[in-house]
């Protein structure tokens, strides 16, 4: 769950879509080494807090997280054993730079197709699915 400096929208709960901090608490953060990635959007930054994703890593859990090519950049200089999957839609190619950057390339056409592959790439046991997938 990201950490971020902008205010919470109406129907956003602090702790559950984002942890929603001031800007001296991103600082104090930053500064502690308690963020494996941060960047800025307009006025305000957004982060992913490394304590409890380093426990679900030490637990043997894989970690999905949403981040762009700056992001998956920061975890891969603090991780570089981490493995990177690029998701992008249909009919954009990703550029050569891009592409070094992740291990894999994966179109999210159908959110089915895109679950199956992730699945595929992090092993069958890790999840299994609360319902059949409609596949086509």
């Amino acid at each position: 769950m990201p950490a971020t400096t902008r205010p919470r929208r109406p129907h956003e709960v602090d702790g559950a879509d984002r942890l929603f901090v001031t800007p001296a608490e991103f600082d104090r953060r930053v500064a502690a080494g308690e963020l494996l990635e941060w960047s800025r959007f307009g006025p305000h930054r957004r982060g992913t807090p490394y304590p409890p994703l380093r426990a679900r890593l030490d637990a043997g859990h894989p970690v999905l997280l949403a981040l762009d090519l700056a992001g998956a950049l920061g975890v891969r200089a603090t991780l570089p054993d981490v493995r990177l999957v690029l998701l992008h839609p249909p009919g954009v190619r990703p550029d050569p730079t891009v592409r070094a950057v992740a291990e894999r390339a994966v179109t999210h056409d159908l959110t089915e197709r895109v679950v199956d592959e992730l699945v595929g790439l992090f092993g069958s046991s890790f999840l299994t699915p609360a319902r059949p997938r409609v596949r086509g």
